[in-house]
């Protein structure tokens, strides 16, 4: 193994920056390849990868809301799920709060 001055785990593995990982993530996205398959071309474990692209759906998922009222009426029935992660859907009507928590699972 030739030392090119890369942080490296106690194991020896090299660590990818947050650069590095941004810019195979973005690369990866736009390739129209698989992400086994992209994985292999960049010489990356499909698992590490897959952490990687997980951890950054993750983030750009952590999206905040905020109660809206519109007009003065108020839904006479509210259903509410509270998500593992604690986030909690509310809604009045079945079929958008089961779309919104699928969407929300997807990520």
């Amino acid at each position: 193994m030739v030392d090119r001055g890369e942080k490296r785990d106690t194991r020896g593995r090299r660590i990818a920056t947050a650069q590095e990982r941004a810019g195979l993530i973005a690369a990866y996205e736009s390739s129209g390849l698989t992400q086994r398959a992209f994985a292999e071309r960049e010489g990356v474990k499909f698992c590490t990868f897959t952490t990687w692209l997980v951890r950054h759906r993750r983030a750009e998922a952590k999206t905040t809301f905020t109660e809206v009222s519109v007009g003065g009426a108020r839904p006479a029935a509210v259903i509410e799920i509270v998500l593992p992660d604690g986030l909690v859907v509310r809604g009045s009507e079945l079929e958008q709060v089961v779309a919104v928590v699928g969407r929300l699972r997807r990520c």
